[in-house]
């Protein structure tokens, strides 16, 4: 089963819990930020630049070397990102990607974010203008009971037939066979995933075969760097909660 965020009923009633049981709830925000931007810049690349087909030549022994019509790829020069929730990550892939030459970038979400949009130069818009106006789509947002399954049939029908999506945020936030259908009625170009439902997808199931989709096995974090703040914070929020001090980084639970 996909995990879903608890509702904010449930939410509630759990920091409720915690708060009268005195318990500290710590957590490691911030540590995946940079590692999970990189990764979602290089699926939009590896799309983009038609990667996968390239590297099964290279296996295949078919290579053929330089050819003025073969593999041939699409630049981000002068296009349209969106960025699927403006947080910490959304912005840290928007910042990167920009060098490459993005003409416009525009974003979506629950609110808009002015104070993070200002140094972008990114425009608020509706989830649907994002989706008609966008030849890259960056998921960056949380799973919620709102955001699960919001790419789906009618979502890939309003985008670009030209258009890349990449998810790097969670599996459910995509219908998957919703996403099938639309790679093979070329709806989309492309779809870069770091995510699945399940985890890892089976190996004959038709999005790891399909021509058209690419797919990490979740290495969004997997970065020594990554990895050891976050170990390093949840020890120290272990040995602050121990010590009965403040945690490093706590959750707010009022």
């Amino acid at each position: 089963m996909p995990f879903l965020a608890p509702s904010s009923s449930k939410q509630s009633a759990l920091r409720m819990v915690l708060r009268r049981g005195g318990i500290s709830l710590g957590y490691t925000p911030d540590v995946l930020t940079d590692a999970t931007a990189d990764t979602t810049v290089l699926l939009a690349l590896m799309a983009a630049r038609r990667a996968k087909q390239a590297l099964q030549t290279v296996a295949s022994g078919e290579g053929g070397g330089f050819s003025l019509s073969h593999g041939l790829g699409s630049q981000f020069t002068g296009k349209t990102l969106g960025i699927v929730g403006l947080g910490r990550i959304g912005c840290a892939t928007a910042a990167r990607l920009l060098p490459f030459g993005i003409a416009r970038v525009v974003y979506s979400g629950s609110r808009p974010r002015d104070d993070r949009a200002r140094p972008l130069n990114a425009r608020y818009v509706s989830f649907e203008e994002l989706l008609s106006e966008s030849d890259l789509v960056c998921i960056c947002c949380p799973l919620s009971e709102r955001t699960a399954g919001i790419f789906n049939r009618q979502a890939f029908a309003a985008m670009k037939p030209t258009a890349i999506l990449v998810n790097t945020a969670r599996g459910a936030i995509v219908n998957q066979d919703d996403l099938l259908e639309a790679l093979d009625k070329g709806l989309i170009a492309h779809a870069a995933l770091d995510v699945t439902v399940p985890e890892p997808l089976p190996k004959d199931h038709p999005l790891v075969k399909h021509p058209k989709c690419t797919i990490l096995p979740h290495i969004g974090s997997a970065t020594e760097e990554t990895r050891n703040a976050m170990s390093n914070l949840a020890i120290d929020n272990a040995l602050a909660g121990i010590k009965g001090e403040e945690l490093k980084a706590k959750v707010d639970l009022r």
